[in-house]
């Protein structure tokens, strides 16, 4: 279970500002969340190591070996790799899906056709095992040389199914929001992706180009694009949720209510929600359609729409906000919430390794 990213910031918010030592924005909450959350998860090989020396308890819930494994394994994963041959001279594996780098943190296995594990060399033994038919790497025995995030792979009869197994990166936290009425930041619950549409009260309301006036009936229009009869659009995705409010005959508002996910973020498709939609039996002629353009802005990838919750483990929820507040107290030169918040820190470090 990760760390909720908004019980983290209202927390820290509370903190500093009861005592009005200065103010957080989102985005500078969401720059140090990242720098705090890096630093836990490199500590993990270093405590796991340690553990390893020492004796462990068999009780349930105690076995601290155990206990730092469970937190790493939230970042266990695995992936394909992509053969490249476009450089007679440089054959080599990619670490690569879909034309994306892989988030590695730590390389783990490598296998080949999911069954045959590869033996790693260092670069003169991958080289040298090859001269000589006794010791050379077969598609039985295969081996790999990692080097500059390529993966060197003998035999070179290899040319597919190479498959890795790691530790990713963790991704960076990201406290979403969008602006309220008076200036105030709104927290934005929904989960980020760059092919998502900003979600929220008037979120596409800029972005409506075609309405008229003298809509028959008031209310509210909802629908999912693509999905609900009437609700259309260009091009791909899906899942956007949507609600037009007419007020006065007019649209007065587009929120949305889920983002979808895969629309094109550079923006240009366009919904169009069809006059049926607004039909009234008793009215002499049909409203006019409600076209909406999409524009790079409505996206989260362009905009501070959409959060991505602070990816450890929740039992260092604590561990997590006080290692923030250390590096807010620096921000704001404030050292009294420096020494506190590192005292407890390092008290913590020393129960937990003692």
């Amino acid at each position: 279970m990760a760390i909720n990213i908004n019980t983290v910031y209202k927390t820290v918010l509370l903190i500093l500002n009861k005592e009005e030592r200065g103010y957080v924005t989102p985005d500078e909450f969401s720059k140090i969340a990242n720098q705090v959350q890096l630093e836990i998860f490199e500590q993990y090989s270093d405590d796991l190591n340690q553990q390893l020396r020492v004796p462990q308890s068999d009780t349930d819930y105690a076995d601290r070996v155990a206990n730092i494994d469970e937190k790493i394994s939230i970042f266990k994963t695995f992936g394909n790799t992509t053969y490249n041959a476009n450089v007679s001279s440089d054959i080599h594996f990619e670490l690569k899906q879909a034309g994306n780098n892989l988030p590695i943190y730590r390389l783990g296995t490598v296998t080949y056709k999911e069954e045959v594990e590869l033996q790693r060399l260092q670069r003169m033994e991958f080289y040298n095992i090859q001269k000589s038919p006794l010791t050379k790497s077969t598609e039985s025995f295969p081996t790999y040389l990692l080097e500059n995030n390529k993966l060197y792979v003998k035999p070179s009869t290899i040319t597919s199914a190479i498959n890795v197994s790691y530790l990713r990166i963790p991704s960076e936290p990201r406290w979403g929001y969008y602006i309220g009425g008076v200036g105030q930041y709104i927290y934005d619950s929904s989960i980020y992706n760059v092919t998502s549409v900003n979600s929220g009260p008037n979120s596409l309301t800029s972005s409506v180009v075609s309405s008229v006036a003298n809509y028959p009936i008031d209310g509210v229009y909802r629908g999912i694009v693509g999905d609900t009869s009437g609700f259309v659009i260009t091009g791909s995705g899906s899942g956007l949720d949507i609600s037009i409010t007419i007020t006065n005959g007019t649209v007065s508002s587009v929120s949305v209510n889920e983002p979808g996910i895969n629309y094109l973020p550079e923006g240009g498709q366009q919904i169009t929600v069809a006059s049926s939609v607004f039909d009234n039996p008793s009215a002499p002629v049909l409203p006019g359609d409600v076209q909406i353009l999409l524009r790079s802005s409505d996206f989260n990838g362009n905009s501070t729409y959409g959060s991505t919750q602070i990816e450890l483990d929740v039992s260092e929820q604590t561990n997590f906000t006080l290692r923030t507040l250390f590096y807010f107290g620096v921000v704001i030169k404030d050292p009294q919430i420096i020494q506190v918040a590192a005292s407890q820190v390092q008290r913590d470090e020393i129960n937990e390794k003692s």
